[in-house]
């Protein structure tokens, strides 16, 4: 069994052996598949147009389904044995980089030290984020300059979303064979997966790179911390019994070479928990799960006539164009009776739906999501804000032109509603605020679907 440890937590020891892991697999021939390259571009194989789906005229992407949180699994698994074949130790693990905890809310200072050595630096890192500079997992684009204190609050509060999902929202939407890709994210995915790219890719560089774009994002090893912890937060999630069921989503494979240099092929039955890959993550401090967001305005306080003035009523809004600025919108919804049980709330959860999002996966993208408020500038901490959607670039070189794709996104909104006290309204304002990249956005729908 191996047991990843806290990247802001390791010893010298431990950062000598794991920097001299990753200087041998640099090392390797660029023929061998166990190479740093060639292992950087097995994500840009599965994420960037490489392949087609066998019997179908359709790319193949395990990003925005259900499939991202298998496939990474597995491609942090065989990269963590290729490494500890290396130095001759079965039993290293990768770092994970905590992301979710005050303490590892800033970039690890071993991927950060000794910039002309090191094997685990990369220079295409946001120059403005640099330790001791605090990460922000909601992301716009630009740095807010909150005090620390806030920022940390509004962290916890992004990633407080762990414990309270089903299947489709926290894994992702169903992506079967002939299907098209893109059908939507799970809420980890979304944020702060995507928003933690951006946050360390160079915005000095053509596309991005290194984090901040799809296709290079692994040349940075800090990804495999940052994915490892990604990785445990589903194996957190896990621990409260749900996921799905169906064959087409237990049967997708996907091929990796392991550290004997063979072709593997693993399914995600091979990878549902940690403990079947042999594997578990350090104990540490879990805060986020007491950082419920409050409102901003005493509880049960239904949406303004002022705020419903300057809302367009769905069924005249759509489809509309983020180009002109946010889109505010009055959503009808089914009353459901609010003496429900706090597991029958769980696991049939009201879920607000944007469909038909469509947008140029080579930009970066992001716009928030807010209901019955008209401060634009709301953020996580309150029960308001309902959660973003957010696109890391698929662009490079050889894909310079307009990249267009269509995709969903789905929120739960059981808890917002309770927190707002507004369970027995029959209609919301739902505010859609663009951050970066929305000038070619199309949104196709706004709706909220009653409990199954």
């Amino acid at each position: 069994m191996r047991v990843r440890p806290a990247a802001h937590l390791v010893n010298a020891a431990y950062i000598s052996k794991y920097t001299r892991a990753v200087q041998l697999m640099k090392q390797l021939p660029a023929t061998d598949p166990r190479n740093f390259m060639q292992q950087a571009n097995v994500h840009c194989a599965y994420c960037n147009a490489a392949y087609e789906q066998v019997g179908f005229k359709t790319e193949i992407q395990v990003h925005a389904s259900w499939l991202f949180f298998p496939w990474h699994r597995l491609y942090l698994y065989f990269y963590e044995r290729i490494l500890g074949s290396l130095i001759g130790d079965p039993f290293f693990a990768l770092p994970f980089w905590n992301w979710d905890a005050p303490d590892g809310m800033r970039m690890p200072s071993m991927y950060t030290a000794n910039p002309t050595t090191s094997s685990i630096f990369d220079r295409l890192r946001d120059a403005r984020h640099q330790p001791p500079k605090l990460m922000d997992l909601n992301f716009n684009g630009t740095d807010l300059n909150l005090p620390d204190s806030q920022l940390i609050q509004n962290n916890l509060s992004t990633v407080q979303v762990v414990s309270n999902s089903t299947a489709q929202l926290f894994l992702g939407m169903p992506y079967r064979a002939g299907n098209r890709p893109d059908p939507g994210a799970g809420s980890i995915e979304r944020v702060p997966h995507n928003t933690v790219h951006d946050w360390i890719g160079d915005p000095t560089s053509r596309f991005r790179e290194n984090m901040g774009n799809f296709y290079s994002a692994a040349r940075d090893p800090i990804f495999f911390a940052h994915h490892a912890n990604v990785d445990r937060m589903w194996s957190i999630w896990s621990e409260f019994g749900r996921t799905y069921t169906d064959p087409d989503w237990l049967n997708a494979s996907f091929l990796f070479y392991d550290e004997n240099r063979n072709l593997v092929r693993a399914t995600v039955r091979d990878a549902l928990t940690i403990s079947q890959l042999r594997y578990s993550y350090q104990g540490v401090p879990i805060l986020w799960t007491s950082a419920r967001p409050t409102s901003k305005r005493p509880k049960g306080s239904r949406a303004s006539n002022d705020l419903k003035k300057k809302a367009l009523k769905a069924a005249d809004a759509f489809p509309r164009s983020l180009n002109n600025g946010l889109i505010r919108v009055i959503v009808k919804r089914t009353v459901i009776n609010k003496s429900r049980t706090k597991k029958e709330k769980e696991e049939q959860p009201e879920v607000l739906v944007i469909e038909g999002i469509e947008l140029d996966a080579g930009e970066t993208v992001k716009f928030d999501v807010l209901v019955n408020d008209d401060d634009e500038s709301t953020m996580p901490d309150k029960s308001e804000f309902a959660g973003s959607f957010v696109n890391v670039s698929h662009r490079h070189a050889g894909m310079e032109g307009e990249m267009k794709i269509k995709t969903s996104l789905r929120l739960g909104i059981t808890d917002l509603l309770e927190d707002l006290g507004v369970e027995d309204d029959d209609e919301l304002v739902v505010t859609i605020v663009p951050r970066i990249g929305t000038q070619n956005v199309i949104i196709g729908e706004v709706k909220i679907e009653p409990p199954s």
